[in-house]
């Protein structure tokens, strides 16, 4: 007998706003946020998620809402699930909780998705310093396919589409869809080591930590604040709400409940192993990504959609202990375990970029593997660059900085690969970013090359661009000549 189809636990409605949902959404981690729905284990259920940002960002040609988004309200997640086994025993602190993901991809009827940079004094990014403008670009899907109207003709991504359905010229290449966050809800006492240890470090401040003379991304941690909170079906302004909202924890980074952990294989026939410390575990997801390059550099740096998941899950009795080592004072200070399914493009050559610990004002840093990151990313964007444009072209900085803007983009989203590569030959860490050869149609390595004798028309499609207000220095490479 064939399979039942999945059971449908959470639906959204795109039309309503998250806080206008039948089963309310929450922006929050917290052990108090009721579940919304229950499951049994090796059951398949669906679950159904908005955007990260709630519908917040629109398809149009402006990148307006990405420089004024207000991200006190991100990311929107739907659950909290409850999971029991086949008896109706709920898990229980102490106990893995493996959710396999069957299915997943838009939700029908709104393929399209966004990357963005945001404004360096509102979200900003990995690079912000050298971006500090909010842009966007929009994808539309085709199948495992996306293709940009706004990534330009120069960085033609495996097949020319002369015109899209909105009838521009566009680009296209496979997809890995994944979601961003998955998690559990944490007990009172992890929340608490969470607030603790984070607010420790926005009352240090910068001063007391010298990677952040060199990546500008702030605030350095964003604390819990009733500001834009969601709780699920807790009572807004309730007494109850106003205290549950003062220590939720935020949805931004990942941590020892998952959360948001930007994995991009985590596609069709992967495994999660999640640590459970509430009854039930409470399992939320969301921040769906059509596809991702390493880093989600740009911040909002996936293909950013709605969507769906089909998941099943089983329960391991205790299997904290038995499979994971806490490493920090406390039993709690554990990690998840990721199985990486079959599913992902294939590739087979590809162009790797080094970076050192050296910053761009040339000054050594100790193994410190964000600044080689840093480095290896920066020195791909130049080199990309370089592709489709002659000297003549680049006349003034700010025709550069919309070019480089898009492969920026690009680089957030495109199936990329990050790697470690040394961190153990002082003083400096070697970092690494591959990038798929296949996804050009062009021959992208160095070569000898004939030099054109004159600017190439090209007429090139741009990225929404908003303009930087602020007055924060923007960081440029000492040896540029533009």
């Amino acid at each position: 007998m064939a399979p039942a189809s999945p059971r449908v636990v959470v639906k959204v409605d795109l039309k309503k706003r998250p806080w206008q949902q039948t089963q309310p959404l929450h922006n929050r981690w917290h052990p108090e946020i009721p579940s919304v729905a229950e499951v049994k284990t090796g059951e398949l259920f669906r679950v159904e998620m908005v955007d990260w940002t709630g519908g917040a960002v629109k398809e149009d040609g402006s990148a307006g809402d990405i420089k004024s988004i207000d991200l006190s309200t991100v990311h929107y997640l739907s659950g909290p699930i409850k999971v029991v086994d086949e008896d109706g025993v709920a898990a229980r602190p102490g106990d893995l909780l493996a959710v396999e993901i069957c299915n997943l991809g838009p939700l029908p009827g709104d393929e399209w998705g966004f990357t963005a940079s945001f404004d360096r004094e509102n979200g900003g990014g990995f690079l912000t310093d050298h971006f500090p403008c909010a842009t966007k670009a929009i994808w539309y899907f085709e199948g495992i396919y996306a293709y940009s109207p706004q990534i330009p003709d120069v960085l033609l991504i495996i097949h020319i589409l002369t015109t899209s359905h909105h009838g521009t010229a566009g680009v296209r290449f496979p997809g890995l869809t994944h979601p961003g966050i998955i998690g559990t809800a944490p007990s009172k006492e992890l929340l608490r080591i969470w607030n603790e240890r984070e607010r420790q470090l926005e009352e240090k401040g910068v001063e007391s930590l010298t990677l952040c003379e060199v990546v500008h991304q702030r605030p350095l941690a964003s604390l819990p604040t009733t500001k834009g909170c969601l709780l699920g079906n807790i009572e807004e302004r309730t007494s109850e709400w106003e205290r549950i909202a003062k220590e939720a924890a935020r949805t931004i980074p990942g941590r020892e409940n998952g959360g948001n952990c930007d994995i991009k294989n985590l596609s069709s026939g992967s495994k999660i192993y999640l640590p459970v410390f509430v009854e039930g575990a409470n399992l939320s997801t969301g921040d769906m990504h059509f596809s991702q390059g390493d880093g989600e550099i740009s911040f909002c740096g996936a293909i950013e959609m709605s969507g769906f998941l089909e998941l099943k899950c089983e329960i391991i009795r205790n299997g904290m202990q038995e499979y994971l080592t806490p490493m920090g004072p406390t039993t709690l200070h554990v990690n998840p375990i990721f199985e990486i399914g079959p599913v992902e493009p294939r590739f087979s050559e590809w162009l790797v970029f080094e970076g050192i610990s050296v910053d761009e004002s040339g000054r050594q840093h100790y193994l410190d593997a964000t600044v080689a990151y840093k480095r290896a990313v920066l020195n791909a964007i130049d080199y990309l660059f370089k592709f489709g444009y002659s000297k003549e072209q680049v006349l003034i900085s700010a025709t550069r900085c919309v070019s480089q803007n898009l492969v920026y983009l690009l680089l957030s989203c495109c199936p990329c690969e990050g790697r470690i590569s040394g961190i153990v030959d002082s003083p400096n860490a070697v970092a690494t970013l591959a990038i798929p050869t296949a996804i050009f149609d062009q021959d992208i390595r160095p070569k000898t090359r004939k030099v054109p004798t004159g600017p190439r028309i090209v007429k090139k499609p741009d990225v929404m661009k908003s303009t930087y207000d602020g007055k924060l220095p923007i960081t440029k490479n000492p040896s540029s000549s533009s």
